[in-house]
């Protein structure tokens, strides 16, 4: 299969070698975006193969197996790269959100037995066949909306059968569909009912008997725990991340969505891919991530539908820090996987310029899920994961039309999905 796209308006996410001092953009290289105006691009056997200017476009000889596509004053870039979601879920929680119109606080909607609580229960009782069978229609979605790269995490489950059963969906998930997905033990997520008032227990549990078994099966790329008050401490989330150390588990930690309490530091100090949320932040947690290799990562979309705080992605680009953009598509606090959206927000709420967003769904997105070598950038080798917008402008009408279908193909592997 052979894709050639022709007359691009602007081919954007240009990463020509040496363009960053590492391999992915860090502080004032968030708002590189290497652009190519009037530009074509060929993909042979699924990936990248070369791409340039219309006035050096190649003459076609063979026709064979080739698509042709013209997308004069169309847009063409990297697919959205999401880096931190939860699709694996049961049911779904609208009437928790009718309940925050009506005035209830998410913490307080918890401590009466909503929130993950009520997920894991719904979640408990769900054969893994349904279960997967929700989770397939919303990957499904997610593409069509331009993602191209997935983590999906589980935790709705707080027992080992549950947790099992999760991460065996997402198994099945990565086998069924086209685009790299990553998986993610979530165990401690929240306290299970049958471990109340004893947290200790709980994640003692998780590290005896949930880290081992997932992976004996090898179900897991990642270690995650949300690290906030009233859920895990510090400490409980320094022993998750070394437990999952032990067995080549990666951390990818939930952190200062409400609070600041160490979990950044702890972050750092044990070197994990990267800390998630964000949206409260003291002058100690800018100062940890600061030099460090750790990815923040923002999660607007879970702003807009909570009423809280965005996650400061302007101060912590200026402060030097990489910064990746990610839905957090879950039933409770985010339900939308659309990163058009996301990209938006981090614009409008966070103050990204649009290179700077773009990037950031993109290939640093990527780097949060360690898949930048294989996507997120148009270069020549990588995965030809790509969307073509309809006719616009340019790229700054991609979160300036927040509220429009602007995309018009969805290509996977070359593909057009």
């Amino acid at each position: 299969m052979r894709l050639l796209i022709k007359n691009i308006g602007q081919l954007i996410g240009i990463e020509e070698k040496g363009t960053w001092k590492s391999s992915f953009p860090k502080g004032k290289e968030m708002s590189t975006l290497g652009v190519i105006e009037d530009a074509w691009l060929a993909v042979e056997d699924g990936r990248i193969a070369d791409f340039g200017s219309m006035t050096s476009f190649p003459g076609v000889t063979d026709w064979a197996g080739l698509e042709l596509v013209d997308a004069e004053n169309c847009v063409v870039l990297p697919t959205w790269a999401d880096s931190h979601t939860h699709i694996v879920y049961a049911g779904n929680r609208q009437d928790e959100y009718v309940d925050r119109i009506k005035g209830l606080w998410y913490e307080e909607i918890a401590a009466k037995g909503g929130g993950i609580i009520n997920s894991a229960m719904k979640l408990r009782d769900m054969s893994e066949e349904e279960l997967w069978a929700q989770a397939q229609k919303r990957v499904e979605e997610v593409i069509q909306l331009g993602t191209g790269a997935l983590e999906i995490k589980s935790g709705y489950g707080l027992d080992l059968d549950s947790e099992l059963k999760i991460l065996r969906v997402v198994k099945k998930l990565k086998e069924t569909n086209d685009i790299p997905i990553k998986a993610t033990l979530l165990a401690a997520h929240a306290v299970p009912p049958e471990f109340k008032g004893n947290t200790d227990a709980y994640i003692e549990y998780v590290i005896e008997e949930i880290i081992p078994a997932v992976a004996e099966e090898n179900l897991a790329d990642y270690i995650d725990i949300f690290c906030e008050r009233n859920y895990f401490d510090a400490s409980h989330t320094a022993l998750i991340m070394e437990a999952g150390a032990e067995h080549g588990l990666k951390a990818k930690i939930h952190v200062n969505q409400f609070s600041s309490i160490g979990g950044v530091q702890e972050a750092v100090k044990h070197g994990a891919l990267s800390v998630d949320h964000l949206e409260v932040m003291e002058e100690a947690d800018y100062a940890s991530l600061k030099g460090s290799d750790v990815i923040p990562v923002g999660l607007p979309a879970c702003s807009l539908f909570l009423s809280i705080p965005y996650t400061p992605g302007r101060e912590l680009i200026d402060s030097g820090t990489s910064f990746a953009l990610a839905t957090d598509f879950n039933p409770g606090s985010s339900p939308t996987g659309n990163m058009n959206l996301v990209v938006a927000l981090a614009c409008m709420k966070m103050k990204l310029l649009p290179e700077e967003a773009i990037n950031a769904a993109t290939i640093v997105g990527a780097a949060a899920m360690e898949l930048q070598a294989e996507l997120g950038s148009i270069t020549v080798g990588k995965r030809a994961n790509l969307i073509l917008t309809k006719e616009i402008p340019n790229f700054n009408y991609l979160p300036y039309a927040f509220g429009s279908n602007l995309i018009d193909r969805v290509f996977i592997n070359g593909k057009s999905n």
